[in-house]
Formats: structure tokens, sequence, C-alpha cells
């Protein structure tokens, strides 16, 4: 019998086998990301992006092309030029008020028929149905909400939730599942807390979530609060509350007013609680008020209260002796006494 021999070479390729088996999977799992849109939020998602590893390209009405540059992002001016890089993934970080006007000009014909797009708004049925209508059928589409932003996700987002829903995926494709796959992935390796819902449910929900949030910080943005030496932690956190909502434009705050139809029945319970909590003050102090105008004759007055007894009723008149007092103000009481008055006096002159 031959003895066995163990090369090193063959006693690596275990190892070496496995190293190119996740190096592979890496690979597979590295997207090219073209960015729609560069402002605050589009900046703040491709620097993640970029961090993970993916490929990313971005284009927007102004000129970013420094910004870009700084985080390893390619820039491009012209949209053309930018649909002819052929992204595999194209994400719309515009404004909502923009959203059908960016998709109208959007020469899609110049991306690959396969192209996933994913819309990274605040409201969700609206830019939903805006793409099923507006992009090609072949497309796929992905509608996803970072419940997070520059401010809330400036350091890890582990534990911060990011909503999805598949709005279409062309059947019988795998790459194309993987490509979807790998999207979502990437949210939940980051640490994400992934809620898949529908979309109509979000706006539900985030009427009286996000949009009363906004409503709540800009009201007190309005009135004008600043620290002071004494601050609680409750009024730091409004304070808080003031800097992230503020630090979002009004056309983002408007664009979930008028793009999410439930917005509007949220704006009218928030009044009718505010009144209901005034109606409540009010109605205690004035009971308090008419307690101490008003004193029940029995109830101890008070101290500290200076109020004035009632005046006395005014003395009835004096009638002559052997006359009735009738009530006080009747014209039949005056006839009477001036009737007896007279019988009297003649009387006494025909004695």
């Amino acid at each position: 019998m031959s003895a066995l021999r163990i090369s090193s070479l063959d006693a690596a390729q275990g190892f070496d086998f496995e190293s190119r088996t996740a190096q592979n999977l890496e690979e597979a799992s590295t997207m090219f990301v073209g960015i729609l849109g560069f402002g605050t939020f589009g900046q703040f998602l491709a620097a993640r992006l970029v961090k993970a590893g993916h490929r990313v390209i971005a284009t927007s009405r102004r000129d970013y092309t420094r910004e870009a540059a700084a985080m390893g992002v390619e820039f491009f001016a012209d949209v053309d030029d930018f649909c002819e890089e052929h992204p595999e993934v194209v994400i719309l970080s515009t404004a909502i008020l923009s959203l059908e006007k960016v998709l109208a000009a959007l020469p899609v014909q110049r991306l690959k028929r396969s192209t996933l797009f994913v819309d990274v708004l605040s409201v969700k049925e609206f830019p939903k149905q805006a793409m099923l209508r507006m992009l090609p059928a072949d497309a796929d589409i992905l509608c996803t909400h970072p419940m997070f932003g520059p401010d809330s996700g400036q350091g890890s987002w582990s534990g911060l939730n990011f909503m999805y829903e598949v709005a279409r995926l062309v059947p019988g494709d795998a790459a194309r599942q993987q490509r979807m796959q790998n999207f979502i992935r990437f949210f939940a390796r980051e640490g994400c807390t992934m809620v898949e819902l529908g979309c109509e449910e979000h706006d539900r929900q985030a009427a009286s979530t996000q949009f009363i949030t906004h409503t709540v910080g800009r009201m007190l943005g309005e009135m004008k609060l600043e620290p002071t030496p004494i601050d609680t932690r409750g009024f730091q956190s409004l304070l808080s509350l003031v800097g992230n909502t503020n630090n979002d434009s009004f056309d983002l705050y408007y664009g979930l007013f008028m793009y999410n139809p439930n917005a509007t029945q949220e704006l009218e319970r928030l009044e009718h609680a505010f009144d209901s909590v005034k109606r409540q003050l009010f109605r205690r102090l004035h009971a308090k008020l008419r307690d101490q105008l008003f004193p029940s004759p029995s109830a101890p007055r008070p101290e500290g209260t200076f109020l004035e007894a009632p005046a006395a009723p005014p003395a009835a008149p004096a009638l002559e002796p052997g006359i009735g007092v009738l009530p006080r103000g009747s014209q039949r009481e005056a006839e009477l006494v001036s009737s007896r008055s007279r019988k009297r006096a003649s009387l006494e002159n025909g004695s």
C-alpha cells in the first residue's frame, strides 16, 4: 500500500475554497446604485452605500460634483449621461412635490429594462401609484421609507425602522429576485429593524406619528423657544424636536400633509385635543373664581379673600298704625293707603 502524500497546496485548498466562496458571495451582493436627487438625504444614503462597498453614481438639478467626489461618488450633471451608465438600482430621492415631474422627464429608454426603481419618500401610496403608472411595465419597483434621516441616523442605524413594500417584481428572473434581496439586505446588515408594510397602511400610521411629530415641532418652533439655565430633560427633548423637524424643508412638511389623505383628519384631532385641554383649564379656573365671588352662606370664607358683603335690601316704607303691610311696589297698595287716609281725615273733621 502506497503512503498518502499531502502537499501544502492540497492542505490549503479547503481554506482557499471557503475564501473564494465568500468573495464570490460578496461580489454577487455588491450593487451598482444610481441616486436621482443628490440633496441632503441623497448624500446621506450615498455615504453609507459607498462605505459598504457599493458603486454609486448620482445626478441632480444642482451641481454636486465636489460633494460627490469627496465621498467617492461619480456625479453626472446630465441625466441622460447618468442613465447611460446603466445603474442596476435607481433610488428616487427627490422632493415629494416634484416626483411626478422628475419621472416624466426621466429618459427611461436609456436605462436597462430590468432596472429596479426604489423611492425613499416619506409618504408611500402616492409615489407607489405614480411609479406604477409612469414607469415601464418591465421595471421592478420597491417602495421604502427609512424612518430616520441625517440627524437621527448620523451614527449607527441599529434599531432604526426601515419600512418597505415590493410593489412590483417581474417573476421568473432569479437575478432580479437576488438584486431585490441584496438591496433590502443592505439595510438589514446596517442594523435596521425591517418592517414589511403596505403603503396604504404606512400612510395611515405615519399620519398619527410622523406628521403629528413634524406639526408639533413646527408649532413649537413658531414660539421661538430658547434654552434656559433651569431646563428640564423634557424641555430639552422639546428643543431637540424643534431642531430636528425644522432642519427639514417646509416643502417636505407640506408634502406630508398634501399627499397623505390621513393628515387632515389628524390635524383636526390635534386641534380638538388642544381645545379640550383649554376648556378643562378655563372651566376649573372659572369654578374657582365663582366660589370666591359667590360663596355659599354656610361655606367658610377662604383666607386672604377680601370680598365685600352684599348690600342690604332697602327698608320698606313706614306705614301708619293699623294699616297692614302690602307687597312693596304694588299700585294697589298705594291706592288703599291713600283711601284710608282720606276717610280718617273726614271722620276727624266731622267730630
